[in-house]
């Protein structure tokens, strides 16, 4: 007997690109890993060496506060003042979460009845569409390109939902699709949200990871957007620090009241040496955040570069630590998935097939910058062969016949 909210969940499709990865190692084979968007750059060294620090004080080893130490919310803030000109009051309208994807899940948990419409960008990232539905919400997607064609889908949402919808995802810079939003795009958001009394839950976990024109806007920057919009961010990707598990989300009082009442019964927060480092790094100059940045654009490039000289093409992407890239025509028919476990098979290199992120992304794949330019540049030699070898292999095909 399956469990009623696991039937809601589909198969987790990443999980059967990553059991044929770890048994190819188990193999032997060597993978080259461009899937999962786990950083490999080490978290700065003084971040860590104040976690050291502070974990020799024994008083750090108790509990902490499940919505972040005092420190840590108002470096938060001070972050948001400097980076968006945002002024964020931390006792009220901050609170520090296990990682982005934990707040999103929380804040389903603490707004959301059963039969609840949200609206979601299709392909986006799984959280913001799981989390709703393991709350008992329903998805209505929306197109992700932050253009007319956005606003066009919401009216007819809003239009035939019933019941109204409750809130709107974005994301951007968008994962996995790498769009980036302006702040004249945030501005109609807030406008259309305020007009049909929808909450905005906006995602920025990548917002300082950017190649290409102006650093990626907050929603919040909006005037008037706190009335209706709470935004989440992580560490992980900012400081390379996936695994300490730190995040936010900034905004709306009362949804962050929700939010902190429904984590006050989940969990006593972050160890409290995390959270001081995390601080330690939030209160910083950003220089490794930008070093950061720098050897994400120099990976984007090679990537895009020799993948094209294998025949595969890859649009470089202006933000996010990946990119989206269609699926070559020879092999489009098969869909993503399938698509992605001939890659690994043939041609070793682990990626992520566009169907995990909705069914909008089925012809599509996600390649991370997350190996450095020596292993992108064989990943890209291994495509190379493979993909020469199936180019050929119709054409041989074809000549047999003749005999």
């Amino acid at each position: 007997m399956e469990f009623h909210k696991i039937q809601r969940l589909p198969p987790y499709v990443f999980e059967q690109v990553n059991r044929l990865k770890s048994s190819a190692r188990a193999a032997g084979v060597d993978i080259i890993d461009l899937g999962m968007g786990n950083p490999d750059l080490p978290t700065p060294s003084w971040v860590v060496d104040k976690l050291c620090e502070a974990v020799q004080h024994p008083r750090t080893h108790r509990y902490s506060a499940s919505k972040g130490i005092i420190g840590l919310r108002r470096a938060k803030a001070a972050y948001y003042a400097r980076r968006f000109n945002v002024k964020l009051d931390p006792d009220t309208q901050v609170v520090a979460t296990l990682g982005s994807k934990e707040g999103f899940a929380n804040m389903a948990q603490a707004i959301t009845a059963p039969g609840d419409v949200i609206l979601c960008p299709n392909p986006s990232y799984p959280i913001h569409t799981f989390g709703f539905l393991m709350a008992g919400g329903v998805i209505r997607s929306v197109p992700v390109e932050p253009d007319e064609t956005f606003f066009q889908a919401l009216e007819m949402a809003v239009r035939h939902s019933v019941p109204k919808p409750l809130a709107l995802i974005i994301s951007y810079p968008s994962n996995p699709t790498a769009r980036v939003a302006t702040l004249d795009f945030y501005k109609d958001v807030i406008a259309f949200a305020k007009k049909h009394d929808l909450i905005v839950l906006s995602d920025i976990a990548y917002a300082e990871i950017y190649f290409d024109g102006p650093p990626p806007p907050s929603v919040l920057e909006v005037p008037g957007a706190i009335d209706v919009a709470v935004e989440f961010s992580s560490m992980s990707k900012t400081f390379s620090m996936p695994g300490w598990r730190v995040g936010f989300a900034v905004g709306n009082e009362r949804l962050i009241r929700a939010l902190t009442r429904v984590k006050s019964y989940l969990d006593y927060g972050a160890f409290t040496p995390i959270q001081v480092a995390a601080a330690h790094a939030l209160n910083s100059d950003g220089e490794d955040a930008a070093r950061a940045r720098d050897i994400y654009r120099t990976r984007r490039d090679t990537l895009v570069k020799t993948f094209a000289d294998a025949g595969f093409d890859v649009p470089a992407p202006a933000a996010t630590m990946f990119a989206w890239a269609k699926i070559p025509p020879h092999f489009r028919h098969l869909g993503s998935l399938e698509f992605s476990k001939l890659v690994l098979e043939k041609a070793q290199v682990a990626i992520s097939p566009g169907i995990g992120f909705g069914e909008m992304g089925d012809e599509y794949v996600r390649l991370a910058f997350v190996e450095n330019e020596d292993r992108i540049r064989q990943a890209a030699r291994n495509l190379k062969r493979w993909l020469s070898a199936s180019a050929r292999q119709p054409q041989l095909d074809k000549a047999m016949k003749g005999f």
